[in-house]
């Protein structure tokens, strides 16, 4: 425990900067709201000085310069007015530059996400990131849309409070400087054993979101399975763990920021009103000066409540300014291209040279892979679940690298490649098509510019889709909801290879492309499929063995090696382990396959 707290205090404090380098680009607007800001608390502190300056020298004397009263009373009111003016466009201009800054956390973090690599993902529940980059980032701009505002306005306005107070009376303003090291002791103790329940409070948050989103996304499995209470019993005790933290956190708050604020108010007005006490019996006491004492102990303590009740916020920032950091920090990087060369796709050829790979870095998936796919060939990839078919492909879309073995495109190191040129020479036809919200034409384009809308409907009507998109009332312009639930399987499907086949890729991934689509369309995919695969080289994976019996190489899998490869007819003939999945899949004996 003794060597936790400094690494929180370093870790804490280093947030902060991190914080405040977002705060740079502004320096500008920055100086003009605290010149404003100054000014502002300029006007509300002097207020009490002349409300003294009327008890002592006309009230108290009775001494009635109605001339001198009327000014005094108009500088009061012109004062307070100008405070309240510049107040209001100190706050604006603070707000709107904190508003900048949550703007650009939010845009890092996003284009943080968007480059981090799969195996990222993988390991990472999808609630947990949407907790970050929501609920996280907005305790951030709390902190810089109220807080720092408030602590910045409130920290100038101790200042001038204290300015006013050793106008008064020197002395005695140095007697309550000692109620500074009171207060940022409170401070220091309320960070300290906040930091804590902060921590455990985010973290329940993020397994909420990880629970509702697991719960959303598998809603039929849940209700198709009679889960309901299950996940209503789990959801339960995630959500009073959550609250447990919570309510720790309401009573630190309900010890040490008010009641604690409070009990040094008292302390100071006893020793304000004693030191004028004591003063007494040595002559007169100047009302007025006792007044604005008083008055600025009043103005002294509200800043330190708002700042006490702020510290909540502030904490609860600074707790999520670390998770969001630690996501913007992490090194799991999606792989990208390397090297200075920019090699393009041109003829499609495919090598794997001794290729292994593991996920978790202990247990190999794939193990000695090697084959070639020739321009135009077509490369299908069979076997059980788990045998590595998925890892080809994931390797060969470079969603996870290479560290043993070589994979080449052209006789070029896949590496090599740069981003751009991958993607758009390697079309991928996934099992489970995914459909954006937007439209039909929207879907198949996906925002490329260079993409027509004749050439839209050309992939389209190359794929079969465009009979069934112009029975649709809207056509191409047709809405797709979320996930395009609104449409069939097959529809789906039959929309993702028109992206595909949009773009004109020399490569073709297919991951079990007409797994989701009924027997009718399936025919119709298939001759599309031969289409497709005319001149540019084909990897497909495939369970239905049916639909690769044309393929020029099948590649049979077995816990991550190839333990047969050849043709459908010379596989078939080896009579090992394809030749038992085709018997299994055709329901026949083997004398009937002869």
């Amino acid at each position: 425990m003794e060597e936790r707290q400094p690494m929180e205090k370093i870790s804490q404090n280093r947030t902060l900067r991190r914080l405040f380098a977002y705060m740079k680009p502004h320096k500008k607007e920055l100086t003009i709201a605290f010149i404003i800001l100054a000014f502002a608390t300029a006007s509300s502190v002097a207020g009490p000085k002349i409300v003294q300056i009327f008890i002592d020298d006309y009230l108290a004397p009775r001494h009635w310069d109605w001339n001198a009263i009327v000014v005094l009373a108009a500088l009061y009111f012109g004062l307070h007015l100008v405070s309240v003016v510049l107040t209001y466009v100190q706050l604006v201009s603070f707000n709107k530059i904190a508003l900048w800054i949550i703007q650009k956390i939010r845009m890092d973090v996003f284009g943080k996400v968007q480059s981090l690599g799969l195996s990222f993902y993988d390991r990472t529940p999808a609630g947990s990131l949407v907790s970050r980059i929501t609920n996280d980032t907005e305790s951030i701009k709390m902190m810089f849309v109220s807080v720092l505002s408030t602590f910045v306005q409130n920290i100038v306005m101790l200042i001038g409070i204290f300015i006013g107070m050793f106008f008064l009376d020197v002395k005695l303003a140095a007697y309550c400087l000692v109620l500074v090291p009171l207060i940022l002791l409170l401070m220091h103790t309320y960070r300290k054993l906040s930091s804590r329940v902060f921590h455990i409070s985010r973290e329940k948050l993020s397994r909420i979101n990880t629970k509702l989103n697991e719960s959303l996304q598998g809603m039929h499995i849940i209700q198709a399975m009679r889960q309901e209470k299950r996940y209503r019993a789990s959801f339960e005790q995630t959500t009073g763990e959550h609250y447990a933290a919570g309510l720790k956190q309401i009573k630190l708050n309900g010890l040490l920021v008010r009641p604690a604020v409070d009990l040094l108010y008292l302390l100071a007005l006893l020793l304000v009103l004693s030191f004028f006490g004591v003063q007494s019996f040595a002559g007169p006491v100047e009302i007025g000066v006792l007044y604005a004492f008083i008055n600025y102990l009043e103005r002294f303590f509200e800043p330190i409540n708002m700042m006490m009740f702020r510290l909540t916020e502030f904490q609860q920032a600074i707790v999520s300014a670390e998770r969001v950091f630690g996501l913007i920090d992490e090194e799991e990087l999606a792989p990208t291209g390397q090297g200075d060369e920019r090699p393009k796709i041109v003829q499609g050829r495919i090598e794997f040279q001794d290729v292994s790979f593991s996920y978790d870095g202990k247990t190999d998936v794939l193990k000695h892979i090697s084959f070639v796919a020739n321009p135009g060939e077509t490369v299908a990839l069979v076997g059980h679940t788990g045998s590595g078919k998925s890892s080809i492909i994931n390797l060969q879309m470079r969603f996870y690298p290479v560290h043993r073995g070589r994979i080449l495109i052209d006789g070029v190191p896949l590496e090599r490649y740069d981003d751009e040129e991958l993607r758009r020479g390697i079309g991928l036809v996934l099992q489970d098509p995914f459909l954006f919200a937007g439209d039909i034409k929207h879907n198949i384009r996906l925002h490329s510019e260079d993409i027509t809308d004749e050439e839209v409907e050309r992939a389209a009507r190359f794929v079969q889709a465009d009979s069934f998109i112009r029975q649709l009332p809207g056509g191409y312009d047709e809405p797709v909801g979320e996930r395009g639930a609104t449409f069939s399987s097959g529809q789906r499907q039959l929309l993702s290879f028109a992206r595909t086949m949009a773009r004109n890729p020399k490569i073709l991934v297919l991951d079990e492309a007409t797994a989701s689509v009924d027997t009718e369309t399936e025919e119709a995919i298939q001759e599309a499929l031969h289409e497709m695969r005319k001149g540019r080289t084909t990897i497909a994976i495939a369970h239905r063995l049916s639909t690769i019996q044309d393929a020029d190489l099948i590649l049979v899998l077995h816990q991550g090696e190839i333990v047969e490869r050849g043709t459908h007819q010379q596989l078939l003939s080896q009579q090992g382990l394809y030749y038992r999945m085709y018997l299994l899949q055709q329901g026949a004996d083997k004398e009937k396959v002869c």
